[in-house]
């Protein structure tokens, strides 16, 4: 237990110098304001895309960090598979953290309308919690492009309603 809890300090005496270290640039306090990123997330994903101009969309940079998975299309089927091998590791990893910290906290009151922990919902009911955690980190990476494109803060997409589908034929 003394072993744990020295490692413990040292995790959090390391991650206080890396804070202290790194200013925290107007990037990284918009990145803080994704879904399940924090300091070191922020720091780690503002370091690994450098500079935003660098992509021209979002699915570049979703591309760029591994979190969009792979397309077989095969006799006019789509299979999508595993997410992207060649990517940058840290980017991924860090956007797959943030997507674990969400789905993490998907039952907390506060977290529970969400949209993400809405996407999350969804998926998971169709395809199985590993593709639907890839689903959630695909989110934050698109958001990441667009608040650090326009220099404005997330705002989560507005929740869509599910309207009745109307009979044909019938007034």
């Amino acid at each position: 237990m003394d072993a744990l809890d020295g490692l413990q300090l040292q995790i959090a005496q390391l991650e206080e110098r890396i804070r202290g270290r790194v200013a925290l640039t107007p990037s990284v306090r918009l990145l803080k304001g994704l879904p399940g990123v924090g300091d070191i997330l922020a720091i780690v994903i503002d370091r690994e895309i450098g500079s935003i101009d660098r992509f021209d969309t979002a699915g570049q940079l979703t591309s760029y960090a591994g979190v969009v998975p792979t397309v077989h299309a095969r006799a006019g089927k789509i299979r999508f598979g595993h997410m992207r091998k060649p990517s940058t590791q840290y980017l991924k990893w860090a956007f797959i953290e943030a997507a674990n910290v969400v789905v993490r906290h998907r039952h907390h009151p506060a977290w529970k309308t969400k949209y993400v922990c809405q996407v999350y919902d969804q998926v998971c009911q169709r395809k199985g919690h590993a593709i639907a955690v890839g689903a959630v980190a695909r989110h934050p990476a698109e958001a990441a492009f667009w608040i650090l494109t326009r220099q404005q803060p997330y705002r989560p997409p507005a929740v869509r309603q599910a309207y009745p589908k109307q009979v044909q034929g019938r007034a």
